[in-house]
């Protein structure tokens, strides 16, 4: 995936700046053990807090999403945020309908069995108590009807840099996929074009709030050097 295109010619009518590195300040080793000493310490939860997060903060976690690069340059990515209580409580009550279902028809017993150690289930309660949820929307096709390309790659790369300026700002966040997400669209009125891709509440977690004892792959799991 190439925002660029793969198209250097100059006479499209992009223009073009000098490209400005960021500077850490420290050396990039350290800098990059840094960030990792920080985002290491992400975790997903599922008990929040109704501890109020300014709008501003959002504002600034959705920029950063939006840095991600996207093929052509097309920016296929829309962040809905809620906060309005009625609005959340109807997202509820539909997420629970359909994880209702979920648990109780649709998946396989290898599926329940891996999820039965992080304790989850059709209750999803925290919705009506966190402030903020984040849709994020899939674009199937520009605003104007033009094409977009690698749309899940973009967006997911998007979603992580969102997760992470989340996880920076002192917030914690939880992915939730409910299946199928079609609701999603209709209850916040949002065009066809606009394919719910994943709902992220945001808050601070509930006071006294755990999470798995989890292990991570290490470097050797996740890395391989051809040096």
């Amino acid at each position: 995936m190439d925002e660029s295109s793969g198209d250097r010619a100059r006479g499209d009518g992009v223009g073009w700046v000098p490209y400005v590195a960021h500077d850490p300040g420290v050396a990039p080793v350290e800098a990059a053990k840094g960030f990792y000493e920080v985002i290491r310490t992400r975790r997903t939860v599922r008990s929040f807090s109704d501890r109020p997060v300014d709008r501003g903060v959002i504002e600034q976690i959705m920029l950063a999403g939006g840095t991600a690069p996207s093929g052509a340059h097309k920016q296929p990515w829309r962040f809905v945020a809620v906060s309005n209580p009625e609005i959340k409580h109807k997202i509820r009550v539909a997420v629970e309908e359909v994880e209702k279902e979920f648990y109780e028809e649709k998946a396989s017993d290898r599926w329940l069995q891996d999820l039965q150690p992080f304790e989850t289930n059709a209750d999803k309660s925290y919705i009506d108590t966190v402030p903020w949820l984040i849709i994020v929307m899939a674009l199937r096709q520009t605003d104007e009807g033009g094409q977009v390309y690698y749309l899940n790659e973009s967006v997911g790369i998007a979603t992580g840099l969102l997760l992470a300026a989340a996880h920076h700002a002192g917030l914690a966040t939880l992915t939730h996929t409910p299946s199928p997400m079609g609701f999603l669209r209709e209850v916040l009125g949002r065009p066809e074009h606009e394919r719910p891709y994943l709902m992220i509440p945001v808050g601070y977690a509930a006071e006294g709030c755990t999470v798995p004892d989890l292990t991570r792959k290490g470097l050797d799991d996740i890395g391989v050097f051809i040096e």
